[in-house]
Formats: structure tokens, sequence, C-alpha cells
């Protein structure tokens, strides 16, 4: 097996999963969507260096921070700080008052590093999962969320978010705005554009390797797909006059739909990743921008004005065929369709304000998520369907913030200096 690659002992896995699955039936407060739910208690000891055994180090702290940020990342785990109990792997959890615990031993050979997980079940007295992964120093933290995200599933029955990206427009000194990526715990923040001008709406394609945004440094704005991971891998797709904007990917990631205004009227269309004009999806009915792809393909949200008010609509892409599904409220814009397909999220103006709703596609009553006297703007899923990323608009600060889906959790993401806005979810990364 490749060395530079994440390995595991796959006998170990597929036993603690068997294992688990004849005791996890029963955990159905990990539901976190229920009314009455409550946070997890979990314990996770420093790591163990197996060839210094007893010495805690400063990279121990460190690694045992990381796997505990990413837990608590998730919204439903509370971590007890190693500090009231010392931080030893050989303690009495259940005085502690702890459901589960994460013992972590690792050895560093040359510039490998190998970690042996154990996640334990504290009221079972039983091991739930242990796994062992292996490879360079250099990705040490990616493992460290991968089994994160393991734990999540096993908890849940769906994978964790952990490994997975932010991106989102941010000034630069100098005033100009560029667009950055930084993964949800804002451990790494990279930018990504340096058009000095201003750079919007990023998107993800499907599999999170690409950016599309559209940026107005040529002095129109421009649609532009970058490879973010690579070294400035950057192609205009769409330069049409006037308006090239709002990208949205397809799922699978071979076509966008784009609002362009070259006929005069900002209409949508379906576009390859070449540029190439596949299909005119609406044609002078008012204004029509913001487009978002349902998760199977079939259908796009979108905002028009057509009926007199910016509202979200439903087109289904094959026969055109559109149907209005907001009623409340004047401005509705921002679509963002859930990856279950369960649910579209917008931004819509509420006694002076932009809050965050959510509604079923089919439309009904919509569910307000967000009530401070701040305007709360580009709302985007993230992959497990179960926060929602926005910008707040606080005085004269814009920041990066998330919910939950049942309007509980509200925090911010980021704490950079500057003007942060447009973020979007990306899918899980590996």
């Amino acid at each position: 097996m490749n060395s530079q690659k994440i390995i595991y002992v796959k006998n170990l896995a597929l036993l603690f999963v068997l294992l688990f699955t004849t005791t996890a039936q029963a955990r159905v407060y990990l539901d976190i969507t229920s009314p009455d739910f409550r946070k997890v208690p979990f314990a996770v000891p420093y790591f163990s260096e197996k060839n210094e055994s007893g010495k805690i180090e400063k990279s121990d702290r460190d690694m045992t921070e990381l796997l505990t940020d990413g837990l608590e990342f998730h919204g439903f785990i509370s971590v007890v700080p190693p500090d009231r109990y010392d931080g030893s792997q050989d303690t009495d959890w259940l005085n502690l008052g702890v459901d589960f615990v994460i013992i972590t031993d690792y050895r560093i050979s040359g510039d490998t590093i190998s970690f042996d997980f154990r996640l334990i079940d504290i009221s079972e007295g039983k091991m739930l999962i242990g796994k062992r992964y292996k490879g360079p120093l250099d990705v040490k933290d990616k493992i460290i969320l991968r089994f994160c995200d393991e734990v999540i599933y096993q908890l849940t029955g769906e994978r964790g978010i952990s490994l997975s990206n932010i991106a989102f427009s941010s000034d630069v000194p100098g005033g100009s705005k560029e667009i950055f990526v930084a993964d949800v715990l804002g451990r790494n923040i990279k930018q990504i554009t340096g058009h000095k001008n201003l750079a919007v709406s990023p998107k993800f394609s499907p599999d999170g390797k690409l950016l599309a945004y559209t940026s107005y440094h040529p002095g129109n704005p421009n649609l532009y797909i970058t490879n973010w991971q690579e070294a400035k891998i950057t192609r205009a797709v769409s330069r049409h006059q006037g308006l090239n904007l709002a990208p949205a990917w397809s799922p699978d990631g071979k076509t966008m739909v784009i609002t362009l205004s070259k006929d005069e009227n900002p209409d949508l269309y379906l576009i390859s990743n070449e540029g190439v004009i596949l299909n005119r999806l609406t044609k002078d009915t008012g204004l029509n921008v913001s487009p978002a792809w349902s998760p199977d393909g079939k259908h796009i949200a979108f905002v028009s004005d057509r009926s007199g008010t910016p509202q979200i609509y439903i087109m289904n892409v094959k026969t055109k065929a559109v149907r209005r599904i907001t009623f409340q409220g004047n401005d509705n814009t921002e679509p963002s369709w859930s990856p279950n397909g369960e649910w579209i999220v917008y931004s819509g103006l509420y006694e002076g304000k932009y809050q965050i709703f959510i509604i079923k596609p089919e439309g009904g009553q919509p569910l307000q998520l967000t009530w401070y006297r701040d305007d709360h703007e580009s709302p985007s899923w993230s992959p497990d369907s179960r926060q929602i990323v926005f910008t707040r608009l606080h005085k004269e600060d814009r920041d990066i913030c998330t919910i939950f889906r049942n309007g509980t959790g509200f925090r911010t993401l980021f704490h950079l200096q500057g003007h942060q806005s447009t973020p979007e979810w990306s899918t899980r990364m590996e």
C-alpha cells in the first residue's frame, strides 16, 4: 500500500463497527434535532507517545485540542477539559460523568506517525471503535480529524464534517476583496485569488477540488474557475459583456447554471465547464439570479422578481416548468438546497433585517432560524445538512457565522480582520 496514504488495520475496523451495531440502536438521544436533545459528555485525555510513556509534551496537548475541537464542532458533543483530571488515560470515568472516552497512543518513526485510537462506551464498558492509522507527519492533523469523523459516524450514522472547507470573500490590504478558503476549524486560511479587485460568490465543485467565482478585475464581472489546491491554475470561463454571476455547479460537476445579462435582461443559462452555452433556462421574465441545484440534479431553486418582488422559485430543468415556493415577505433571496434534499435555506427580509429561513422544496410555512437585529445573508449548507454558514452584518462588521438547522448554536466561525462575505461550504474532503 502507498506509504503516502493514511491506512488502517481493516480487520480491527470491521470488528469494532460490528460491535457498535449491537449497542447503537438504543441511543436515540443522539438524534441532535430532537427538542429534548442533550450534549453527549466525552473525555479526550492527552495523546500518549508510546516511547515516552507518562511524559506530556506540547505536541500531545495540541493534538488533543485538535480532536476536541473537531468533536465539539459538530454541536452535540461536550468534552470535559483534560485539566479537570490531569489529562490522564487512567481515570475513574464513571465518577467523571462522561459517556464516552477516546484513548489515543501514537508512535513516531522518522517522518512517519502511526496512531492507535480507541472509542470506549463507559456505560456499556465496551470499546466501540479500534483503529490504526499511519501516514507522513505532515498529514497528522488530517489523520486525527478523519478519526473524529469516524466517531461522528458511529454515533449518528453519518460521517462527520471535520474535513470540509469554507470558501469566502474577504478584504485584503489595499482595499480589494479576494477569495479565501479555510478549514472549518479556522486553522488553515489560504488566499486563493490575487486579482486586486472585487472577487465574490465562490462555489465549490461537487468534489471540492475546484472553485468557480466572479471577479470584476478586467472591468466586467466575469466567471472564473480555479483549482484552489494547485498552483494557481485559473481560467476564464464566461466573459460575456454584462453580468456573469453566481455560478451553481450541477451535482455531476459537468455543467453550471449562471446569470448572464448579455441580452440585457439578467437570465439563467446552463453552460459547460468550458463556458459553452447549452441552454437558456429563463427569458425576459424579470430578474433571474442565484441558482441552486437540487441534489438529484432535476431541479434548480432561483430568485426572480417576476411577481413584483424577489421570491424563491423552483424550476424543473428538463421541462422548464416553474413554481413559486415563498409567499411570506417581499424580499426572499439566495437559496441553497440542503445536500439531503429536504430543505432550502434562504435570506429573507423581516422587520427591516435579513434573516435566515428554511422551507421545504414543495413550499409551505418557512421556519425562521435567526432573530438578532443584524442582517444575515448568503446561507450555505454543511455537507451533513445539519448546519448553515452565512454572513452576519453586525454594526460595521461582516463576519462568517454558523447555526444549526434547528436554530440553535449560533456562533462566529472565524475571527478575522476585515469584512467576510458570500461563504460556501464544501463537500467532505479526503
